[in-house]
């Protein structure tokens, strides 16, 4: 479906019951929607699943000049307001991750519960934190990229060939240390993004997500990378310092995971498990 925030239309897939708890799935930044699609089954047996598309990725309208942490808070809170229509559980990757916490401490009425998977923390919000530049060197490699390969017109399958073979930030392959669907669907993500969602990033002003005064208001799980992988982003001490300063938030860390801990061979169980658990727990007891 599409919904409208401001100028800039949104679009969101809905799965499962329409009557059921809504949970909200939040990518990373050049992602979209469809790196949830292996997960949607299983919350679709007992939620309203919806996976928003943020502003200039996947089938939502591209916003140059608007990629900025009060535009993709923005986008959330438009899609719990306009499709949900009541506070939702928030699962978030990344960018996705953050904007979730973002919602914890801002609107946090609209939140029944968060997950948070290695998003930065640090409290200007606008640098992977524990990344040592891995992964902002392989943002700068994107940003050139990107618009050669759309306007090549590269289509999905052959891509996600390219991409298995590449090494990423481990210097493993994408295809021997991710799922085929996860591939599969960073093709996809790459072929619709614009690529300047990545300049905020790279030249600091995406703008700050998160007060690191403030508690985060709901139930809230930290999944981080391994911080001695390089292209972590999560930093532990950073978790746990919400943790203290916040009544109900867990962490978990995911011994030799990478920053794409749901996509990964080794570890996309591991998300797994750790959400349904909190989720379980903290929502449907």
């Amino acid at each position: 479906m599409k919904i409208r925030n401001g100028t800039i239309e949104l679009h969101v897939a809905e799965d499962g019951d329409p009557s059921g708890p809504p949970i909200l799935l939040l990518h990373g930044i050049t992602s979209f929607g469809g790196t949830w699609d292996w997960f949607v089954p299983e919350l679709a047996e007992r939620f309203r699943v919806l996976r928003l598309d943020f502003r200039g990725h996947g089938a939502s309208d591209r916003a140059p000049g608007e990629y900025t942490m009060a535009g993709y808070v923005s986008d959330a809170v438009a899609a719990i307001e306009q499709v949900a229509r009541q506070p939702c559980v928030v699962i978030g990757h990344s960018l996705g991750g953050a904007t979730a916490a973002a919602l914890t401490q801002r609107h946090a009425d609209l939140v029944v519960a968060a997950v948070m998977e290695d998003p930065p923390l640090g409290a200007a919000g606008n640098t992977p934190e524990r990344a040592d530049q891995t992964l902002l060197d392989a943002f700068r490699l994107m940003r050139g990229s990107i618009p050669q390969m759309q306007g090549a017109g590269m289509v999905r399958k052959v891509l996600a060939g390219m991409l298995a073979a590449m090494p990423g930030t481990s210097g493993s392959t994408f295809g021997a240390t991710l799922h085929p669907d996860g591939v599969s669907s960073m093709a996809g993500s790459l072929l619709a993004v614009d690529a300047a969602v990545l300049d905020p990033v790279l030249d600091g002003t995406i703008g700050t997500f998160l007060d690191a005064d403030v508690a985060f208001e709901a139930p809230s799980l930290i999944v981080c990378a391994d911080p001695d992988v390089p292209g972590a982003v999560a930093d532990p001490a950073l978790a746990r310092h919400f943790a203290e300063i916040s009544p109900r938030v867990d962490v978990r860390i995911v011994d030799g995971a990478g920053h794409l801990i749901h996509d990964e061979l080794a570890a996309r169980h591991i998300f797994r498990d750790a959400s349904m658990e909190f989720i379980d727990r903290t929502v449907t007891a």
